[in-house]
């Protein structure tokens, strides 16, 4: 075996897992410096080749991916310096799509990488990615479904990547535990840089070796928000195609503008789900404390921290959200709408048109 080290970052999803790709993008040039290529190919990202592994369908995506994996092995077996594999959906792979990354990669001394967050920040953060996919399921129903699922394998997907027990020990098989990375995220109030320098001591590189910040974040919407999105897919049904709709709904509509609303009504898990959701969070620790993995952080960052001023301000259901909130976001939306409409291009623009827009626009 090589001493080279492949370091697969598997996620979890809604850990931070944005900002820490692309800070490393950003930066990537000094970081090879550092010892740790971050082998890209023509995207800017490893989804296609993440995607390609776990082979799931993926809103069209899955065609795309056709021999991604296999282009990203290649070129992480060049070279001789070590190597960094990021993308949160391998934390989905099954133990056979494991076996086959640990088979593709046994040339090198493989690293795996697990961030995780505390059960009452990912519950909500994922019923929203489910929301920004398509999902139409309430917010309550997705809860009863979690709870329902918790403690056996399922195929729920929230379970999948986010049952840190049920995701290292398929990703640990025949590997030491000290090369099994826990990274936790910090609790809110931390410094901004916090997590970046977990993950870097995590692979034995020097923070400092990537200096330039990333401005991107995979943000929340509010209560009022994915409601607007959740009902607004529901009335979709098939009507937008796969592109269109990652591109309309969840790029324009939900990420560049929606998430960006002030003063949102902030998501959080429902009093009744909050005692499994502490079972789980202490099963997620007991596990980590007996697997004897690097954990790289503080494990009781892991447990849930509650809202305190319920007396005060009872619990919302984001189901039920303040119907002036939701028709407020609504016209915010049509805006947007609107806003896009008009600068797309004419479609009976002609070719020589477009050509002449094109000339004057580099000539500017």
């Amino acid at each position: 075996m090589s001493t080279r080290r492949v370091f697969l970052h598997i996620g979890a999803p809604k850990t931070g897992t944005t900002y820490l790709q692309d800070r490393w993008l950003t930066n990537r040039e000094s970081l090879q410096k550092a010892g740790v290529r971050y082998p890209i190919g023509l995207r800017s990202d490893m989804f296609l080749p993440a995607l390609d592994l776990i082979q799931r369908p993926w809103g069209g995506m899955l065609e795309r991916a056709g021999g991604e994996w296999d282009g990203l092995v290649r070129r992480t077996l060049r070279g001789d310096d070590d190597v960094l594999i990021s993308h949160e959906i391998l934390a989905g792979a099954s133990a056979p799509q494991v076996a086959r990354a640990m088979k593709d990669l046994a040339d090198l001394e493989v690293h795996v990488i697990y961030t995780a967050r505390d059960l009452a920040r990912q519950i909500p953060a994922e019923w929203q990615e489910h929301v920004k996919h398509r999902g139409r399921t309430p917010y309550t129903k997705y809860l009863a479904k979690l709870e329902q699922t918790r403690l056996t394998p399922s195929e729920m997907w929230f379970w999948r990547v986010q049952s840190l027990p049920d995701v290292l020990t398929r990703w640990s098989a025949n590997l030491e535990p000290s090369r099994i990375h826990l990274v936790t995220v910090p609790q809110k109030g931390a410094p901004r840089d916090e997590l970046w320098n977990r993950f870097c001591r995590s692979m034995g590189v020097d923070p400092a070796a990537g200096p330039q910040e990333s401005e991107r974040a995979n943000q929340s919407m509010g209560a009022a928000e994915t409601t607007l999105v959740r009902k607004l897919n529901r009335r979709l049904k098939g009507e937008l195609g796969d592109d269109d709709y990652r591109r309309l709904v969840r790029q324009t509509l939900a990420h560049q503008h929606l998430s960006q609303r002030s003063d949102m009504q902030k998501v959080t898990v429902a009093p009744e789900a909050r005692g499994w959701a502490d079972e789980m969070a202490e099963r997620a620790i007991e596990w980590a404390e007996g697997a004897g993995v690097d954990v790289v952080g503080d494990l009781a960052e892991l447990t849930p921290i509650w809202p305190t001023d319920e007396d005060e301000r009872p619990w919302q259901n984001p189901d039920k959200a303040d119907a002036a909130d939701v028709l407020d976001a609504a016209l915010d939306a049509l805006v947007v709408s609107l806003k896009t409409a008009a600068e797309r291009q004419d479609p009976h623009e002609s070719a020589a048109a477009k050509a002449g827009r094109l000339v004057k626009r580099l000539g500017s």
